[in-house]
């Protein structure tokens, strides 16, 4: 996209192959540009080519924009009553620019807001004129339209020297310079003025300050170019100005600026004004979809309406600026749209990939899923035992495909705990393939099962019944083995599905989605799964509380607790830590304490059910177990930290824990010694993430009171903690496993996807009927069958 340079300290962007201290010198023979630097002449039509050839085709692309024009529309700026500004607001702004400006950006405001400063100040000295007129006139009221009776071109003059000494102060504050440029109607007819503009505004760029551009209202408010209008010195029609939104493409353009930022009081461009009926934002707009939108009124401060910025947009995006038109009162708008975050509308016309978009793969999941309800549950399970018999069927492709992911993660260096996550076998297939029939054998009741019937009244009759949740989105990171489970589960509980899988896995996750779609396809459901491959960030996904009703996160602590801290509106059903104690009573069985310990710790220790803290009543520590312990972690290769009471016992012995509440992952656990089972369980309660707890011991009181006092998911007795499992439970799958108090908890697997709705039938029963005693209430409780 971009060549970078260094001209006086700081990085810009070499346009085409070469700078130019002016952007453009126009001959009417020709219509050539020429560089003064390399004298060479380039056809104009070819670099216009090249141009929007060069236009991002992706928002993850607008982090390498190097010249940006900033639009700031007078809704984002003024007051709702108009009069004055929104300092704040425009701080914030400010703030942003800046920030763009000292990356090294090149920087353009194009700005209103010099009416509405003007008015403000002007109507505070009408007002205090009007006194004395008043005092003499007591029926005067002429105070009550004292805004209105101002002349825009007079408030424009005041306002201007306001706007630019306010601007001035907020951007020194950042050590940022600026400088006002102030444009008229005959700027853009004259070939003269209009080359020395274009030349100014670059040669204030070359200087590192910052142009603030806007139209002189003072003595032409506001200019009125038509579209008709010739260009001086190109004999070719230009864009309309009839605003600033016109205004700033016309000068992003000009200077070939990179991005253009059009910030209004909108979140984006909608096929309809977003207060009507069915109104859907178009969070990426093509110049094909200029039919589908419906434009209402303008803003009621300013002068360009939506179709103003439309029409704008789309004339600078055929001149190869990319544009985003987004709402200017969000917070850090800016930033966030440079980062590459779905923010407001994003102007393209080469977009990277023919996919469909993130927000209409939802609403299909939606509609997938009212399609798997209506399914038979005979139906439903016919499509998981072919997804089941599909897994063996065509194995060797899915290895094949796994085998070029684990070759590239390999090469970037992915952990080991990782890559183990991230491989498949035969026998994982296998396995798979057992559990999804497991599930689909047990998916007869899911849907529709009675959970409750009562008789209120004679001939009026309440049934609760299990529905699907709705849209699940489910995120997991290096383990491909995970989206046949989910789309399992999603088919069994007639639920929409979205999956977002690690890019370590794609080959893999591809593969296997191509198998669910064609499970699905066998009962008219292909669109109720899909798989999230776009560029779509993680952040952009848990937005879309319209169309997804619970994320289930499935990847390490770091990605669990991202996701939890940013879904805002969305439930997350899921565990961050995988804290797995294992302890051994003093009444404990030696084999039987041995052979736990070696499974929960080293049979997958990158899993969440893994044991990571081994805790020793302090009787054995003098005795053969401690001992026993030790050697057989070390032989299997387990690195063992010491907890602070253990390394007080200890001369020499293994390093100390850094903390105690910590999830390693893989071969590598801590040790602690504790004086009983209640302080085994203070210490599970203070240090646990309320996974997975065990207890071994051949006291049956102690076991029970273990049992019933450990407050975490899963509590086992005398078993491994890699127990804590779905298709262990019988579940068939899982979803994850949630360590949540409400909802579901442990490992999920169907019913943790279903939700319930009560179903009333009666035949003309009111309310006022029971309120006056002309019916009377039963509520008898009836039997299920």
């Amino acid at each position: 996209m971009c060549n970078l340079f260094n001209l006086s300290g700081k990085v810009g962007l070499l346009k085409n192959g070469f700078f130019r201290k002016c952007p453009m010198v126009y001959s009417a023979r020709n219509f050539t540009v020429k560089s003064k630097h390399y004298g060479t002449n380039v056809d104009k039509r070819t670099l216009a080519a090249e141009r929007k050839q060069r236009t991002f085709s992706d928002r993850s692309q607008l982090k390498y924009a190097r010249r940006l024009v900033v639009k700031l529309g007078s809704a984002v700026i003024t007051r709702e009553d108009g009069n004055g500004l929104a300092l704040g607001r425009l701080a914030s702004i400010i703030e942003q620019v800046a920030e763009c400006h000292h990356e090294g950006r090149e920087c353009i405001m194009v700005t209103s807001g010099a009416v509405a400063f003007g008015r403000q100040k002007l109507t505070q000295e009408l007002l205090m004129s009007l006194s004395m007129r008043e005092t003499l006139s007591p029926s005067d009221h002429t105070r009550e339209d004292a805004g209105s009776i101002l002349d825009p071109r007079a408030a424009a003059a005041v306002g201007q020297s306001e706007l630019m000494a306010m601007y001035d102060a907020m951007f020194s504050q950042y050590n940022v310079k600026i400088a006002q440029v102030l444009v008229t109607k005959p700027d853009f007819y004259n070939e003269e003025t209009r080359k020395n503009l274009f030349c100014t505004l670059s040669e204030l760029i070359s200087l590192n300050i910052v142009p603030i551009v806007n139209t002189n209202d003072a003595v032409s408010p506001p200019m009125y170019i038509h579209d008709d209008t010739v260009v001086p010195g190109t004999g070719k029609k230009g864009i309309g100005i009839k605003d600033n939104d016109s205004l700033s493409a016309l000068l992003a353009a000009e200077i070939q600026s990179d991005l253009l930022i059009m910030m209004s009081d909108v979140d984006g461009i909608y096929n309809k004004p977003p207060w009507e009926d069915g109104a859907r934002m178009m969070h990426t707009y093509t110049s094909k979809e200029k039919g589908q939108v419906q434009f209402g009124q303008k803003s009621k401060v300013g002068t360009g309406g939506m179709d103003s910025k439309v029409n704008a947009a789309t004339w600078a995006m055929a001149r190869g600026v990319s544009v985003v038109i987004c709402n200017g009162m969000q917070e850090k708008a800016i930033k966030t749209i440079i980062s590459g975050r779905k923010v407001g509308t994003f102007f393209t016309d080469c977009p990277s990939n023919a996919t469909t978009s993130v927000d209409v793969i939802a609403e299909n999941a939606r509609s997938g899923s009212r399609v798997l309800q209506k399914l038979t549950p005979s139906e439903r399970a016919s499509a998981i035992h072919s997804l089941a018999d599909l897994l063996l069927e065509k194995k060797d492709l899915i290895l094949e495909a796994n085998a070029k992911d684990l070759e590239e993660a390999t090469k970037g260096g992915l952990e080991k705990p990782l890559l183990n996550r991230l491989s498949l076998s035969a026998g994982k297939l296998k396995t798979l393939s057992i559990g999804l029939k497991q599930i689909a054998d047990s998916s007869y009741d899911n849907v529709g099962r009675l959970l409750r019937k009562t008789k209120l009244a004679d001939n009026l009759m309440l049934r609760q019944v299990t529905v699907p949740i709705g849209v699940l989105l489910v995120i997991f990171e290096s383990r491909p083995d995970s989206l046949p489970q989910v789309a399992a589960l999603a088919i069994a509980s007639a639920n929409g599905l979205l999956l977002k899988g690690g890019k370590e896995a794609a080959y893999s996750n591809k593969a296997l989605m191509e198998l669910v779609k064609e499970s699905l396809q066998s009962v008219g459901a292909q669109d109720a799964i899909s798989l999230v491959s776009t560029r779509e960030e993680i952040s952009d996904l848990l937005a879309m509380e319209k169309h997804i009703d619970l994320i289930i996160p499935r990847g390490s602590s770091d990605l669990v607790r991202s996701i939890q801290k940013q879904s805002q509106h969305i439930p997350v059903l899921g565990h961050a830590e995988g804290i797995c104690h294992v302890y051994l009573d003093k009444d404990a069985d030696q084999a039987k304490a041995l052979k736990i310990v070696r499974d929960a710790k080293c049979d997958y220790p990158a899993a969440c059910n893994a044991m990571e803290t081994l805790l020793l009543h302090e009787d054995h520590l003098n005795g053969a177990l401690f001992t026993e312990i030790c050697n057989m972690l070390k032989q299997e290769g387990v690195k063992i930290h010491a907890g602070p009471k253990l390394s007080t016992h200890l001369t020499f012995g293994p390093p100390p824990a850094k903390t105690m509440k910590h999830e390693y992952g893989s071969l590598e656990c801590c040790i602690e010694i504790v004086s009983d089972m209640d302080a085994a369980i203070e210490h599970i309660h203070k240090f646990g993430s309320s996974h997975t707890d065990v207890i071994v011991t051949e006291n049956d009181q102690t076991a029970k009171q273990f049992l019933s006092s450990v407050d975490s998911a899963c509590v086992f007795h005398n078993v491994s903690s890699r127990f804590a499992d779905g298709f262990r439970f019988g579940l068939g799958a899982e979803v994850g496993i949630s360590t949540a108090r409400i909802h579901a908890r442990g490992p999920v697997g169907v019913e943790g996807l279903l939700t319930t709705k009560w179903i009333l039938e009666g035949t003309d029963h009111t309310a006022a009927e029971f309120n006056e005693g002309k019916r009377s209430w039963v509520h008898e409780n009836l039997p299920l069958n």
